[in-house]
């Protein structure tokens, strides 16, 4: 049996989390309005390398971006800037998961695109730092990961509303020991939270016509926590009555959407961190891979876009950066192109992924020099957006 200190120690760190989550709920009750893009002059786009592939897949995706916005560069409403200092080695150095003069800089950017970043796990070499990615969500309010996964011939047309800055990984790095027999994570999902997440699942179906949305638990087990989720979910679909809603458990969604004859009748998810993360990687692996899927992180002020993958420090070791695929990262530089206000640009970004990876794929990266590197792929994919006849050719490969 437990000695009563050791109950006193366990009992004062879960109060102090408890204190700080609750004094978040009331942060969160405070509403914000969005950031007004067309009124922006001009629209700081921020570039953070990462660890490992990442500063190659970024800067290849960079030179995408800078490519399709030329114009608007030109006229002075957007521009680029270069933030340093986001790599395991300088937040070790720090022994903070963003240095503050980091986050300074990622502040003074209305939108970044980042390169993956090392989380340091039990056993490697690195002190027990929190996910870049996490804290920046955290520190930002990017309460919404938004995942899309397209595969046109298939009917595949998925959107994946993850929450992003509650559930376990919100308080991932504060569980506790209690005995050396003994650990114990927390979980944390509050109303606010989850209102925001599903309500913004449920506007994106009603500007893209989409007619249903799927809520994803595990309610019928995790009752609490799963169960106010999806009580938040039955009230905020009353506010979108031409939009149909049903919930589906983890377990069997997992599997749905590998069943050929009912995964194209999904259209837009909304669910819990975990989930999310578990649900569209799969997802991605559907549709050609991690490396082949974008993702948002958005905000009502900040938005940050990055690649699904991790940083493959092994292809840094072994010589072959050059080779890793920027694909992941020039998907999510089309979500930024939506986000900021250029949706004609993104559209025809998407469709040129779409043709020179699904499609054509003239080009073949296999992460060796066996394949192409991301400097050819680049020029691939901006020569395919420039060609005039890129929508009768994606509407021809989609319709087949």
């Amino acid at each position: 049996m437990a000695d009563s200190q050791t109950i006193e120690t366990a009992k004062a760190h879960f109060a102090k989390i408890l204190e700080e989550q609750l004094d978040r709920v009331e942060r969160l009750k405070q509403d914000q309005e969005w950031t007004d893009f067309s009124k922006v002059k001009p629209i700081r786009i921020g570039i953070l390398g990462g660890d490992g592939i990442g500063p190659s897949i970024a800067a290849e995706a960079r030179r995408v971006l800078e490519y399709l916005l030329r114009q608007a560069a030109d006229q002075g409403k957007v521009v680029f800037r270069d933030i340093e200092g986001l790599t395991i080695e300088n937040r070790a150095e720090h022994m903070q998961s963003i240095p503050d003069d980091v986050m300074a800089e990622i502040k003074e950017c209305h939108v970044t695109l980042k390169g993956p970043t090392h989380t340091p796990e039990k056993g490697d070499p690195w002190p027990n730092l929190e996910s870049a990615n996490v804290s920046m969500r955290k520190a930002l309010d990017l309460f919404a990961n938004v995942r899309p996964v397209r595969i046109p011939q298939e009917g595949i047309d998925w959107t994946f509303f993850r929450e992003n800055t509650e559930d376990l990984y919100a308080v991932g790095s504060q569980g506790i020991n209690v005995t050396d027999d003994l650990a114990i994570d927390f979980r944390v999902i509050t109303t606010q939270g989850s209102e925001r997440i599903i309500d913004a699942a449920f506007a994106h179906a009603k500007r893209n016509n989409k007619s249903r949305v799927t809520i994803v638990t595990k309610a019928n087990i995790i009752k609490t926590t799963d169960g106010k989720f999806l009580d938040v979910a039955r009230k905020v679909s009353q506010r979108y009555p031409d939009i149909g809603w049903d919930a589906w458990y983890i377990d069997i969604m997992t599997a749905k959407l590998l069943d050929l004859a009912r995964r194209s009748e999904f259209q837009v998810f909304a669910l819990p961190n975990l989930y999310g993360d578990i649900l569209t990687d799969e997802a991605a692996q559907i549709q050609g891979g991690v490396g082949t899927a974008g993702s948002a992180n958005i905000g009502k002020r900040f938005a940050m876009f990055e690649a699904i993958h991790g940083s493959a420090p092994r292809m840094v070791k072994e010589g072959r950066a050059q080779y890793a695929d920027p694909s992941s990262m020039i998907r999510a530089g089309s979500m930024m192109l939506d986000h900021i206000g250029y949706p004609e640009l993104a559209d025809r970004l998407n469709k040129a992924l779409d043709v020179c990876t699904q499609y054509e794929r003239k080009l073949v990266i296999t992460g060796r020099d066996t394949g192409a590197t991301g400097k050819e792929f680049g020029d691939y994919i901006m020569e395919t957006v420039e060609s005039s006849d890129l929508e009768s050719r994606w509407e021809g490969y989609a319709r087949n």
